[in-house]
């Protein structure tokens, strides 16, 4: 009792879980070590955590990181307020680490890449949009929100998890150093002798070296903006007469086709291939009936997955545009792209048949497109398919009652970019007769009786047989187009922009693409016949392989054209 006069000394108020602690003693321990065991679970998890799907074993998580030691010494022998402040630091960094981990291993997953930490944040409004086309707004904002809770609790549990284990280590320092410094000696007498686990090194020092990775691929994009803007202002044919342009080609009606994710796998796959190659041999003497014949190779593409318009751009430009800064350079100047160098010679109109652009779309004077049909444009009446806005069939047929059945006074040069074949992959569009095809009204049973894209979108096998019917879609729309409506001028040129996602092209699948072009006239093709590509429209196995960006030129030199940088 306080003496009389004095005042009594403030009570600290007792908190709940001392409480619950003191009544439940041997409970609360368990607790406690559960907590910290957690703790550390996750922070080993996250230090030793790879970047690829495929590289996720047992192994990869026994083993020592070379960081715990160094965090642990220093945690150590800090005071504790500069303790704190450090383990909030570092629990922050692994958590921002572990999320970029887990980017890595989407992008490696979808687009054969790591996250670029420099340019790839502007491909998450893509990713929404194409959410939103397959899974609605609804469930694209659930995933949304789901993935923002996602990101708040890593960063948060990381952070207190460092801070918890730094605690620990600061009220049990005599355990705590000798325990450091047995598992430094440890690893010092792993990494000299090259332990093994299963082939996989005791030693780690995985998380310093993806910080490193991380480091050198962000100088490395610093640098390449710079030495990219550089080469794109040379152009062998930049200053190239108008009357020297495209000489073997005057008169011609020119269509350069893209078919979505058209890949060497959808040949060569034993999952796919079968349907495809049947589809090709099939379309082919379709094509021989009528008069056309094709050659066909291969040529590699810049980008793997998605990113279509870097696919686009390599192949029109001639240049190797492999990611969204160089992409943003070359469409910010005035390199020739293949539908420039038939405007330039001012023989051509130059149109362009894009059903996948729903937004404004500045790069049109960049690739020297006269006039642009858009998904806006093309008169669709019908339903989307999952991200294709509409059916290959009816974009080729909006383009023969829009541009090429119609009176010009001079030949098109016609850039078509088909979307039918685009992921997920369900539901897919069926051909219909001509004559139904219509506003596009038709197609509206037609995907009410499709698949779904979460029919199919978590199982590898059913993904590879829709996207194999997809490409036999896209293809017999296009060959279809051409025999109704070519001539004696039609020249095609029609490609993939690029391979599938890993989990249907395979893992470490190539980049290759199928080429072909297809005529009537036999003068056209005898030009390439230097090229050695295969006779028809399935590209041999051993055909030659160009990378995507050597087309361009090779294909002004051999339809005449003169260089002249």
């Amino acid at each position: 009792m306080p003496a009389e006069g004095e005042a009594a000394a403030p009570t600290r108020p007792r908190r709940p879980w001392h409480g619950w602690r003191a009544k439940y003693p041997v409970a609360a321990r368990a607790l406690a070590w559960t907590t910290t065991v957690l703790a550390a679970a996750l922070v080993l998890f996250a230090l030793l955590m790879p970047s690829k799907i495929d590289d996720v074993r047992f192994a990869e998580f026994v083993r020592i990181p070379v960081e715990a030691i160094f965090g642990a010494a220093v945690l150590i022998v800090l005071p504790r307020t500069p303790r704190i402040i450090v383990a909030a630091l570092a629990g922050l960094s692994l958590g921002a680490l572990t999320i970029l981990n887990f980017l890595d291993m989407g992008f490696n997953e979808y687009l054969g890449r790591g996250f670029n930490v420099v340019l790839d944040w502007a491909l998450f409004s893509d990713a929404q949009s194409y959410l939103q086309d397959t899974m609605g707004k609804k469930g694209a904002l659930g995933i949304v929100v789901v993935v923002v809770l996602i990101v708040i609790a890593v960063l948060a549990l990381m952070t207190l998890s460092v801070v918890r284990l730094g605690n620990l280590l600061a009220r049990h320092t005599e355990a705590a150093t000798r325990t450091t410094l047995l598992m430094a000696i440890v690893w010092v007498t792993c990494a000299a002798l090259g332990v093994q686990f299963t082939g996989v090194p005791l030693a780690s020092e995985h998380t310093t070296l993806v910080v490193q990775d991380r480091a050198e691929r962000v100088r490395d994009t610093i640098r390449d903006e710079a030495a990219f803007a550089k080469v794109a202002k040379k152009d062998a044919f930049a200053n190239t007469p108008p009357d020297q342009l495209l000489t073997g080609l005057r008169g011609k009606d020119m269509m350069i086709t893209f078919i979505e994710s058209y890949g060497r796998s959808a040949i060569e796959d034993p999952v796919m291939a079968p349907g495809v190659d049947a589809t090709l041999t099939s379309e082919n003497q379709k094509l021989r009936g009528a008069g056309f014949a094709a050659k066909s190779g291969w040529l590699t593409s810049a980008t793997y997955g998605g990113s279509s318009w870097l696919g686009h751009s390599t192949f029109m430009s001639g240049l190797w545009i492999n990611n969204q800064q160089r992409y943003r350079t070359v469409t910010a100047g005035d390199h020739l792209t293949l539908p420039g160098a038939f405007k330039k010679t001012g023989a051509w109109d130059t149109v362009g048949i894009m059903p996948g652009i729903q937004k404004a779309w500045p790069e049109q004077n960049f690739y020297g497109i006269d006039k642009l049909y858009d998904s806006h444009k093309l008169g669709y009446k019908g339903p989307k398919f999952s991200w294709s806005t509409m059916p290959d069939q009816y974009a080729l047929t909006a383009f023969e009652r829009l541009v090429h059945g119609k009176k010009h006074d001079k030949p098109l040069m016609s850039t078509i970019i088909l979307t039918s074949s685009h992921q997920p992959w369900a539901p897919i569009p069926k051909t219909v007769p001509q004559d139904q095809v219509g506003d596009g009204s038709i197609y509206k049973a037609i995907e009410k009786a499709g698949k779904k894209p979460s029919d199919i979108i978590t199982d590898s096998t059913k993904s590879k047989q829709e996207y194999g019917k997809s490409i036999q879609y896209s293809v017999t729309s296009l060959i279809d187009y051409l025999v109704k409506y070519g001539n004696k001028d039609t020249v095609l040129v029609f490609l993939g922009d690029h391979q599938p996602i890993a989990r249907v092209s395979g893992n470490n699948a190539s980049r290759d693409v199928p080429v072909s072009i297809v005529a009537k006239d036999p003068k056209v093709l005898d030009k390439i016949a230097d090229w050695n590509w295969t006779d028809g429209l399935r590209p041999e196995h051993n055909a030659p392989v160009w990378k995507m960006s050597a087309f361009r030129d090779r294909f002004l030199t051999a339809y005449g054209s003169t260089p002249s940088p």
